[in-house]
């Protein structure tokens, strides 16, 4: 019988979690699914050297950004600067890698380099070196240059980030880079969609329908975000797919139907959308279509409610979805033409919603409110049918969305008294909120 795992150690990663819980083959699945666990490569990153008054300001910009990078990478551990030797390098000729592998830094890679500034530009030259085996090929070497303004700094360090993520681990993705969409209400009957970085630096407003937008979902290229919004059809106001385009910066146009149409997903290649909606009568069915949406077809066929699509990202075949055809709200897996439709059975009794598939397709993150509890984030492997609870007497935690690396998770919580976006690691860990103001919610994770 299903068993679900229910620990409080919120602080330690999935092998840990699971070894209390589970046996090791269950705790081996999740902990290579999400390649957390596992032995951490310990790298040092030296303040970055301003070589004037007027790019000190910046030096230290980039050199925190690269930390927080890097220290959230979940596969590096990053040592102490507290540790760090009294002469710090700013360019290979400074290096000294003896100082630097030995305790207490006891590093196997050191970052480090020096900013200048003009008024017109910055320019950012960045090492990584291997202390332990020193050469004279550094194993990162980049040189930044452009507009002087915190943005772009910014911008270096998480590119300087991704890069030394990638050298180090064999090519993994990092999350440096990429974005989070999500909603913001500041006004009463008024959401719209918003952009962050990943680290929550940079928000921005995107839409302006001075109404409501909800689920938006970023197109596999990063060039679009479809969402739910409320717009007119043949007069009346109702929920509608709504597509942005990031290239043209505005809304643009996109078939309206009949009924209710709602929560969007994009198949991994981007060619096709599948979306929720009653254009054919009172139940909402799953409709699919391409990215024109000029022919949808029904691919459910069931009384009640089927929304919540979700496509699997590595294989396109697979689509995971919630139905209340059952009396409440379930997860069920279909084929993406609309066969074989099997249910997840769960091991207790309540409502379980947003599905989320990791970016290899081997798990399902999801929001399931179990009786006499509140909402909290779930992640199952639907071939071992193992689950593992990662929030806990923490608000109502929702809406969870995959990061491109599998490592990390964003979501919308209430923990810290309004519903915010927050990120952690995929075993539970690491919880960083990323946002303060308004109301925010219906977190999105970019695949680039």
């Amino acid at each position: 019988m299903l068993k679900s795992v229910r620990c409080l150690g919120q602080l330690f990663f999935v092998a840990v979690i699971l070894m209390a819980c589970r046996s090791v083959s269950a705790q081996d699945r999740i902990r290579i699914a999400t390649g957390l666990g596992q032995t951490k490569i310990r790298v040092a990153l030296a303040d970055f050297g301003p070589r004037s008054d007027l790019a000190k300001s910046h030096a230290s910009l980039f050199t925190q950004v690269v930390r927080n990078d890097l220290e959230y990478s979940g596969i590096l551990e990053l040592a102490s600067p507290s540790f760090y030797p009294t002469q710090v390098p700013t360019v290979p000729t400074e290096l000294k890698p003896p100082a630097w592998s030995a305790q207490p830094t006891n590093a196997n890679y050191v970052g480090f380099g020096n900013l200048s500034e003009s008024s017109s530009e910055v320019n950012i030259q960045a090492w990584l070196f291997d202390v332990r085996n020193p050469s004279s090929q550094p194993v990162v070497g980049k040189v930044y240059r452009g507009a002087p303004t915190d943005l772009q700094v910014r911008k270096y360090a998480h590119d300087f980030a991704d890069e030394i993520i990638s050298k180090l681990t064999g090519g993994l993705p990092s999350v440096a880079s990429t974005q989070i969409a999500f909603v913001r209400s500041t006004s009463p009957g008024v959401k719209e969609i918003w952009v962050m970085d990943y680290d929550g630096a940079n928000q921005h407003q995107l839409t302006n329908l001075h109404s409501i937008a909800l689920t938006p979902r970023w197109s596999p290229d990063g060039s679009r975000i479809a969402f739910t919004c409320f717009a007119p059809y043949k007069g009346i106001v109702s929920a509608q797919i709504c597509m942005y385009s990031m290239d043209l910066g505005k809304v643009i146009a996109f078939p309206r139907f009949p009924g209710t149409n709602t929560t969007p997903a994009w198949s991994p290649d981007g060619t096709e959308i599948m979306f929720s909606s009653s254009m054919q009568g009172k139940s909402s069915e799953l409709y699919v279509c391409d990215v024109n949406c000029l022919h949808p077809k029904p691919i459910t066929h069931a009384e009640g409610t089927n929304v919540s699509p979700a496509w699997n990202p590595k294989t396109g075949q697979t689509v995971a979805f919630v139905s209340d055809r059952g009396g409440t709200p379930q997860l069920y897996l279909m084929n993406a033409d609309g066969t074989g439709v099997a249910k997840l059975d769960m091991p207790d009794k309540g409502y379980v919603i947003d599905p989320a598939w990791s970016p290899n397709g081997q798990l399902l993150a999801f929001s399931w409110r179990r009786p006499n509890d509140n909402y909290d984030l779930y992640i199952m492997d639907p071939t071992s049918m193992q689950i593992l609870e990662l929030t806990r007497d923490q608000g109502r935690n929702e809406r969870p969305s995959w990061a491109p690396d599998g490592r990390h998770l964003v979501f919308e919580s209430t923990r810290s008294g309004e519903r915010q976006i927050w990120t952690m690691l995929a075993d539970g860990s690491q919880a960083h909120q990323l946002t303060t103001s308004g109301h925010n919610e219906s977190p999105n994770w970019s695949t680039h």
